[in-house]
């Protein structure tokens, strides 16, 4: 089963959707910041667009949505970069997504060979998330400025920890760990092609404009 979290009007195609407003497409109105009536592992992919900076708690949340999942189900998050003027000052986001989200995640962190680096915690890493969620994948979807030419990777890999209003968005894709899992089992999923929203197409086609709403 695959399901689509707060998917609103523009559902995943094939998927599952779930949100908390009567809107066409979806198949299940439910608020997700309770746990969703679906049974325990029974989910093998989750599309969250756009919809967790908006919950509670996010680790309630996650742990439910591991819950639900199957062991090496992918889930793929996209939320606005923490790191943003305009999304600092949304009054409704009440979670914060940025390069050092996916450590937060799991026990034992994963760092995919390719795609944006997460960096080290400042300082402290003894905590301890009720799942286990492994980095895929990181992708960045920068400000017209700071698209390719005028920096290469190595600057853009610098510039979103150092300077405001880089990155527009952030996509994570992650797969829920249950069991034993080898680093090459790893490798080889995050060199795999997965689903993802139809707006990141877009964004690598047309960067989003810096005066761009959610």
């Amino acid at each position: 089963m695959n399901i689509d979290l707060g998917c609103g009007t523009e559902k995943t195609p094939g998927f599952f959707g779930i949100d908390r407003r009567n809107l066409p497409g979806v198949d299940l109105i439910f608020d997700m910041n309770y746990p969703i009536p679906l049974p325990d592992d029974s989910v093998e992919f989750v599309m969250a667009s756009r919809s967790l900076p908006y919950v509670r708690d996010l680790f309630a949340v996650m742990a439910d949505i591991y819950r639900m999942c199957t062991h090496k189900a992918v889930v793929c998050i996209l939320a606005p970069f923490a790191h943003s003027f305009a999304h600092m000052s949304n009054p409704f986001f009440r979670q914060k997504f940025d390069l050092y989200t996916p450590r937060y995640f799991t026990p034992n962190f994963f760092q995919p060979p390719s795609g944006a680096r997460c960096p080290e915690l400042p300082g402290y890493d003894d905590h301890e998330p009720p799942f286990d969620f492994r980095l895929l994948r990181m992708e960045l979807f920068y400000y017209p400025p700071y698209e390719p030419p005028l920096y290469n990777r190595e600057e853009l890999e610098m510039l979103p920890g150092l300077e405001m209003n880089v990155v527009h968005e952030i996509m994570y894709h992650f797969v829920a760990v249950k069991h034993g899992i080898t680093n090459e089992e790893l490798v080889r999923m995050s060199s795999q092609s997965y689903i993802e929203p139809a707006c990141a197409a877009n964004y690598r086609t047309s960067p989003p404009d810096s005066s761009r709403q959610l």
